[in-house]
């Protein structure tokens, strides 16, 4: 198999819940003895754990980050990586990167790997712009003339020039991804890794980075390892996919087809969602308690009905100004808006339960399936509660059973458009 530049073969990552070591002297020297001496297993990992990060932890508990995962990329071939939050995608990249090392299993990687994790990768803060691509380039093992050589395309692709000969330190977080992706990206390594970190760029940059990876695979055949939420750049970008859940790879395929599989799993209609309270003497803020979607005309939730979104909140805060806001995203994460509610505005906020209830007028989102994100935050700036994922709903198109027409109607949105026809 020359062509496969990354192999990986039974590869787990065990992490200890709660205080470092083993919590025993004499487990310590155990573990070090089968580690280090002998070149074993690590004795106290239990690879059988799973990384279900909704569950509470137990003091001492193990858990696998990543389990059993074993996987081939070919020469050349882009592959998206994509999971829930926790799911083990970055914790793979790091591995793969050398940032940690597994606790079992092996990698094999073929050429020189460049990766860009998060902002900052590789950065010595205290370093300007150009000592740092530099340093980068020489890591990656290239000799300084060849770093020389990629100087002033890696400058114009980051746009910095005006800032190369000042401390990193003081760039922005969206200077600093432009430059750590420039680097990763033009320094000529035979596989490009890269994380979530490109959405912290603005909407130009991202559709120019995009094109760069495209660029790199098609006409330089260098492999690139994507990992991303957003499902529409994945599906642009990638010709293979693989779906990672609590640690494992559950799906492999195309990239169109494996997205398709994490939206069926992951967008399911659950219009009513009631959440348990739990006896949390820490929590001071805030607690949802239920959100439910209704149609705001008839009996079904369809393109002609609307839809009232109901919210209701327990407030643990006296005296503070509290807004809410729900955001609507597409199974494509494409956000189609934000919808602020002020709670209170005055610090006149009352401990005690609030009722939010937001209308989604007919005719506006088309037949699709969504997901809503709630954040609530104290002065529009301390997040009290945040979820990505409150609860998903699907909007049915009422033309199929009408006869209006064959196919669902493309586009995002679905107004009711009146037309004037004058003929003379």
């Amino acid at each position: 198999m020359s062509n496969t530049v990354i192999k990986i073969e039974n590869l787990s990552k065990i992490y200890r819940l709660g205080e470092i070591g083993t919590g025993t002297l004499s487990h310590d020297l155990n573990r070090w003895w089968a580690m280090n001496i002998r070149g074993k297993d690590d004795p106290y990992a239990l690879v059988g754990g799973v990384n279900d990060r909704t569950a509470k932890a137990t003091k001492g508990e193990h858990i696998a980050a990543l389990k059993d995962i074993n996987l081939e990329v070919k020469q050349g071939e882009v592959l998206g990586i994509i999971g829930k939050n926790g799911a083990g995608k970055s914790t793979l990249l790091k591995v793969l990167s050398r940032v940690t090392s597994p606790t079992t299993g092996s990698i094999s990687v073929k050429g020189r790997l460049a990766s860009l994790l998060e902002v900052g990768t590789g950065f010595h803060p205290e370093m300007t712009g150009r000592e740092n691509i530099y340093m980068n380039g020489t890591i990656m093992g290239m000799r300084k003339w060849e770093i020389s050589r990629k100087l002033d395309e890696i400058v114009e692709f980051a746009g910095v020039a005006k800032y190369l000969d000042t401390p990193v330190k003081r760039y922005s977080s969206g200077m600093t991804v432009r430059l750590g992706f420039a680097v990763a990206a033009h320094l000529e390594p035979e596989i490009l890794v890269v994380d979530e970190v490109l959405a912290v760029g603005d909407a130009e940059f991202q559709k120019k980075a995009i094109g760069k990876m495209q660029d790199v695979s098609t006409n330089d055949g260098r492999t690139v390892l994507f990992v991303s939420h957003n499902m529409a750049s994945v599906k642009k970008l990638c010709n293979r996919g693989v779906l990672i859940q609590n640690g494992n790879i559950i799906y492999g395929d195309t990239a169109d087809k494996t997205v398709d599989f994490y939206q069926r799993g992951n967008a399911g209609t659950t219009q009513n969602q009631v959440f348990i309270e739990e006896n949390d003497q820490n929590n001071k803020g805030i607690q949802p308690k239920e959100i439910k979607l209704t149609p705001l005309i008839g009996e079904n939730i369809d393109v002609e009905s609307g839809v009232k979104i109901f919210i209701k909140l327990k407030n643990h805060l006296e005296n503070s100004n509290i807004t809410s806001s729900i955001n609507i995203f597409t199974t494509d994460d494409i956000q189609l808006f934000e919808a602020p509610c002020f709670i209170s505005q005055n610090k006149d906020s009352k401990k005690g339960t609030y009722e939010l209830l937001a209308t989604i007028p007919p005719y506006f989102l088309n037949a699709d399936k969504y997901r809503i994100k709630l954040v609530v935050a104290e002065n529009q700036k301390y997040v009290l509660y945040k979820n990505e994922n409150i609860l998903t709903f699907e909007i049915e198109d009422t033309s199929f059973n009408k006869g209006h027409s064959l196919n669902k109607v493309p586009g995002i949105l679905r107004p009711k458009i009146t037309w004037e026809v004058i003929h003379s």
